[in-house]
């Protein structure tokens, strides 16, 4: 997502968004395929983003 889709959220569906990303990443940890190496990043980078936008909004994690 870009940082401008998620700065339109409200906080409510940003900390949605971040238990589904974590828990999507848990489940690519536990694979162990080379393909999903790019998506591991992709979703690292895209909670990197959710939590940044949370912290200019004031909300802690």
């Amino acid at each position: 997502m870009k940082a401008q889709e998620l700065k339109a959220k409200d906080v409510k569906h940003l900390l949605e968004d971040l238990l589904n990303l974590r828990k999507e990443q848990f489940n690519l940890r536990m694979q162990t395929n080379v393909k999903t190496s790019h998506e591991k990043k992709r979703n690292r980078r895209t909670i990197a983003r959710i939590k940044t936008i949370l912290a200019e909004k004031g909300t802690r994690v």
